[in-house]
């Protein structure tokens, strides 16, 4: 059924760049541009506005005479997102723990909370779990100890849409069984905080970012060949 009569410009692009980080379209699969003006009633001069965006954005690669092709994943790019996120986000918890107030520290439980609901969903009604959701709740904790540091610039670097780690970290999630290791990690990151203990936070981090590529080593070049460039 066509979408077009109730979406604008910016919904498209929304729509699309959601499905693609869900990855209802593949990494290197090919979507017309006929295909999406039948699809939301848009012509073909925005429509390829829209498709020039989502290019900027690292999410597809424009082909002339063969279509838009969804991007595939970078892992040397996820290597070193996660080294950055384990070097900035180490210190910013540092000086969270060492200077967060009551609120500060009652906002992180509550927050965790709705973490461990979103995981009792997974282990009882599977189907029904929101892979993206989980990952938000995940994400909006660690904002937590950034907001309380003055470092939310820092954050929006970190966690702003990145074609490659966004969809890596979903896939971590959908395949690499990733749930019961976030759950536990962001219980030990509380219980730092509880104790206003700093020992160990690199440590702890450090499992915490890289478990993706632990959890999905077996399957990357494997199951999910197709879905990433190959290492040089």
């Amino acid at each position: 059924m066509s979408e077009g009569a109730t979406l604008d410009q910016e919904q498209i692009y929304q729509t699309l760049a959601a499905e693609i980080l869900r990855f209802e379209h593949k990494p290197g699969e090919v979507i017309s541009e006929h295909y999406l003006c039948q699809r939301f009633l848009l012509s073909r001069t925005p429509m390829r506005s829209v498709l020039q965006r989502l290019q900027e954005n690292g999410l597809v690669n424009i082909v002339p005479r063969k279509g838009s092709m969804v991007t595939k994943l970078n892992p040397d790019i996820v290597g070193q997102m996660i080294y950055e996120r384990v070097a900035v986000e180490s210190m910013v918890l540092r000086d969270f723990i060492l200077g967060c107030t009551p609120a500060d520290v009652l906002r992180v439980h509550a927050q965790m909370d709705k973490l461990l609901k979103l995981g009792r969903v997974f282990e009882e009604d599977p189907e029904h779990f929101e892979a993206q959701l989980f990952l938000q709740t995940d994400y909006a904790m660690h904002k937590l100890w950034f907001e309380a540091t003055n470092k939310l610039f820092l954050w929006e670097r970190l966690s702003g849409v990145q074609s490659s780690y966004t969809r890596f970290c979903t896939l971590d999630i959908l395949e690499g069984n990733n749930v019961p290791d976030v759950l536990s990690e962001h219980a030990q990151m509380l219980a730092l905080i509880d104790n206003r203990n700093v020992e160990g936070i690199e440590s702890l981090m450090r499992r915490h970012l890289y478990g993706g590529m632990r959890r999905l080593a077996g399957v990357m070049f494997t199951k999910y060949a197709g879905y990433f460039e190959p290492l040089p």
